[in-house]
């Protein structure tokens, strides 16, 4: 079985990316692209980074009308990415017309609420309430327009789980214990999120700015 580890690699630096890919190759799962990475290199980079093997996830968080997203799932089509990730707060049309236009072996996932914020941010832009209630609410609405899973973080994994047994979970910002929070304000750490129901877990920061990537990695693995 397959590391649920995906090391986050958000730098718009290709060289880089690929050293971190080759240094950790071994002890992940897959390699999570983000907007940094893909606006600098688009397509070439993602082809780039399918030589070493790994399943790519790639974080784009579509947010804009159906058809607009609709047109860009298809424009990824030639990448045939593992997984893809749209915003729930784009609405049902949007989440459906994702799906209905994304590839048979691309999994869309629908991000919930940022791990980077917390009630008091949900607060400023208009929603009341506890970010694990907003959750529940954009999961319910993913599952009902066929997706596959979700992003949340590992404090509302188990929620919603309760209620999308076969649901697939994306869990980002986990942090090893005693590790440095950063801009992350829900997190727990990779053992936790998995525990609760996570299906893989996102790991930038605590693998990429580490002295040797590998061995952190690894130690990462060994929690689980």
């Amino acid at each position: 079985m397959s590391s649920p580890i995906y090391v986050a690699i958000d730098t718009p630096d290709l060289a880089r990316a690929q050293t971190l890919a080759g240094q950790v190759k071994h002890h992940v799962g897959g390699l999570k692209l983000g907007l940094e990475f893909f606006c600098a290199h688009g397509h070439h980079g993602v082809h780039e980074m399918m030589k070493f093997g790994l399943p790519i996830f790639l974080d784009l968080k579509l947010h804009d009308i159906p058809n607009t997203v609709a047109k860009a799932v298809q424009a990824l089509h030639p990448l045939e990415p593992a997984i893809l990730t749209v915003h729930a707060a784009g609405g049902r049309a949007m989440l459906e017309d994702a799906k209905a236009a994304a590839g048979m072996h691309t999994k869309v996932v629908a991000v919930t609420v940022l791990t980077s914020l917390d009630n008091g941010d949900l607060l400023d832009i208009g929603v009341g309430g506890k970010a694990e209630d907003q959750v529940r609410r954009l999961a319910d609405l993913a599952q009902s327009a066929g997706l596959d899973g979700i992003v949340c973080s590992g404090e509302e994994v188990a929620l919603v789980k309760q209620g999308w047994h076969d649901g697939f979970f994306v869990v980002p910002g986990v942090r090893p214990a005693g590790g440095a929070l950063g801009d992350q304000k829900r997190a727990v750490t990779p053992r936790q999120a998995l525990d609760r129901g996570a299906s893989i877990l996102v790991v930038g920061r605590p693998i990429s700015l580490a002295d040797n990537p590998d061995m952190a990695a690894r130690a990462i693995e060994a929690t689980l």
